[in-house]
C-alpha cells in the first residue's frame, strides 16, 4: 500500500513537472517571458509567473482530463493562496506601481495543445 502511494505521488509530481513545462512553452509562443516557474512563499506557492510588457501573469497550472474538470479544480482557497503570494512577490518589485496583474490559468488536456484561460479568477485588487 505505501509503495502505491509513493510511485502515485511520484507520478503526479512527474505529471505537474511536466505539466508545468508545456504551459510555460506555450505563454512563451504567445511571447510572455518566464519569470519564475514554482515560485513558494510563506503564504504559498505560484506555479508560473510570466510577464509581456507592464502585464504580469499569475498562472495556476491544472493538468487534467477536460477543460471544465481543470477550471473546477481551483478552489477558493487556492485563489486567496495564489492572492497572498502574489502580493508577496509584487511588494519585491522596484516597478509595482506600474504593473498590471492578471490571474490566469493554463489547463493541460490529454492530447491538446495547453489552453491559456485568462483571468480565470479575479484578485481583491
Amino acid at each position: 500500500m505505501v509503495e502505491r502511494t509513493v510511485g502515485h505521488r511520484r507520478k503526479a509530481y512527474r505529471r505537474g513537472h511536466r505539466g508545468e513545462w508545456l504551459a510555460a512553452l506555450a505563454l512563451m509562443l504567445k511571447g510572455y517571458r518566464i519569470l519564475a516557474r514554482r515560485h513558494r512563499t510563506k503564504l504559498g506557492e505560484i506555479d508560473l509567473i510570466a510577464r509581456r510588457g507592464d502585464l504580469v501573469l499569475f498562472v495556476e497550472v491544472k493538468a487534467r482530463r477536460t477543460l471544465m474538470e481543470a477550471m473546477e479544480a481551483i478552489a477558493h482557497a487556492s485563489e486567496r493562496r495564489i492572492e497572498g503570494a502574489a502580493d508577496l512577490w509584487l511588494s519585491r518589485q522596484p516597478d509595482y506601481g506600474r504593473l498590471s496583474v492578471r490571474f490566469d490559468m493554463v489547463a493541460v488536456l490529454p492530447w491538446r495543445w495547453p489552453v491559456h484561460v485568462e483571468n480565470a479568477f479575479y484578485g481583491r485588487n
